[in-house]
């Protein structure tokens, strides 16, 4: 790979080095095949003296760890992304999503979003802290994991195989986010604690037949009534203290002053009032509703093989993402009130077995370590806590006792965002200012050997 031997790069330089790099890797998951990352992370680890090692139960699917010591005043920092991309629709893609083209003033490629720009730029980090010799005040370790939800080779794995090798006080990781306001401050968003996925599955049942002679009992018509009543049903509002001080925080912000009057609601006891309320969020801002409630979208329907046989059954997949307080259980439970159908039948589906967790306090010197640096080079914008609607694995951190925060170091809402979507990019900028800010965090808070 080209970007392993380059000492003389600049630390932008060399991280749009990395990600092309890593781009071109596909680690589309499934099938992962995540070791072909971790190999080239060790090829630049190795290049620099680095000390790293590949761990993992499967040999396709291996960790990457790399551990720059420290005086050990203080417990490591841990330095967290996953190498896994999701997969691609290419006949969508207007360029090969593995090749990291730039073009039109972005780079292109699945992974530039989610996650190897983070994974690019925390080995730049630790390469530039090598090469410049920094003394170090803690230890600073860089885990790229296999998958990006908790798989059982992953982050699982290393808590109960390999725990002493990123043992940390605490660590930075996915999640977090730089919101731009339209002519107000950008709001630093660091992800304290996230929703929770978890899979159902609806199974409706019915009277197969010809279909030359219509029936009632359709189980593709309960299976419609029922994902459309399910969209139809407003779940509880339920709020945590990461969401109370972020709608608090933004609403001091001009462009979102119009939640003051709606945040007093959503604690009314009379439920009307307050579902009211969150659905005058979601006309305004989807995603800040999407912090207020257990969400789900439909992924996947199966039914007949042949389109002249009515099918006896009919299933579809739903993936649910619940607030951190509220159970699978409960969730369950409401689904079948809402569709209120005995055709269809709710089960859980295999998914990865997240712990609930208390979000990370905002009280930790890695927290202050993150205000100080931003509020160095941006000080006239908001420093927030946050709850990302999507899932990470830093919930198994954080349920292990360690505190983790979704760094937030890259620019949402600039027209970088598609995260899972097609033509997936990010525009250099975006890059190169996100890992001099990830610079500042990681020197401010390990720094001063």
């Amino acid at each position: 790979m080209s970007g392993v031997a380059d000492d003389n790069r600049s630390l932008p330089d060399r991280t749009r080095q990395y990600l092309i790099d890593l781009v071109k890797i596909d680690t589309s998951n499934p099938p992962g095949n995540e070791s072909a990352a971790a190999q080239y992370l060790k090829q630049v680890a190795d290049s620099h003296a680095i000390p790293c090692e590949l761990m993992g139960g499967d040999p396709k699917r291996q960790n990457f760890v790399a551990r720059l010591k420290g005086s050990g005043h203080g417990k490591p920092l841990l330095l967290m992304a996953h190498s896994d991309v999701v997969p691609v629709e290419r006949a969508q893609w207007t360029v090969d999503p593995f090749t990291g083209e730039l073009r039109n003033g972005y780079i292109y490629g699945r992974g530039t979003q989610d996650d190897k720009s983070l994974l690019a730029a925390e080995i730049a980090v630790m390469v530039e802290i090598k090469r410049r010799n920094i003394k170090l005040g803690r230890d600073v370790i860089l885990l790229a994991e296999e998958d990006a939800e908790g798989g059982s080779a992953g982050i699982q794995w290393m808590i109960q195989h390999a725990y002493p090798k990123i043992d940390a006080e605490f660590a930075l990781n996915e999640g977090g986010s730089i919101l731009e306001t339209k002519d107000g401050p950008k709001i630093f968003e660091v992800q304290t604690t996230e929703k929770i996925p978890t899979r159902l599955i609806l199974t409706a049942k019915g009277v197969a037949g010809d279909t030359a002679q219509p029936r009632a009992d359709n189980a593709i018509s309960h299976l419609t009534r029922a994902l459309q009543k399910l969209s139809e049903a407003d779940q509880p509002v339920k709020l945590n203290s990461t969401t109370r001080r972020y709608l608090r925080d933004i609403s001091k912000v001009a462009e979102y002053s119009w939640l003051a009057p709606l945040i007093r609601s959503l604690d009314n006891p009379n439920l009307a009032i307050q579902q009211a309320a969150a659905n005058q969020i979601r006309a305004k801002d989807p995603e800040i509703d999407a912090m207020l409630r257990t969400t789900f979208s439909t992924t996947m329907v199966s039914a007949a093989a042949r389109s002249n046989v009515v099918p006896s059954s009919a299933q579809a997949q739903v993936d649910v993402r619940r607030l951190p307080n509220d159970t699978k259980e409960d969730v369950v439970a409401r689904f079948r009130q809402a569709i209120n159908d005995a055709a269809v039948e709710i089960t859980i589906g295999s998914s990865p077995a997240v712990p609930p967790a208390d979000p990370s306090a905002m009280q930790t010197p890695l927290f202050q370590a993150m205000a100080r640096a931003i509020g160095r080079t941006y000080p006239r914008d908001e420093i927030v806590p946050y709850m990302s609607p999507g899932a990470t694995d830093s919930s198994f951190l954080r349920a292990h006792g360690m505190p983790v925060y979704g760094v937030p170091v890259f620019v949402r809402d600039s027209g970088d965002m598609r995260v899972h979507g097609n033509d997936e990019r990010i525009s250099p900028k975006n890059l190169e200012d996100g890992v001099e800010l990830l610079w500042q965090i990681v020197l401010e808070i390990a720094g001063g050997g």
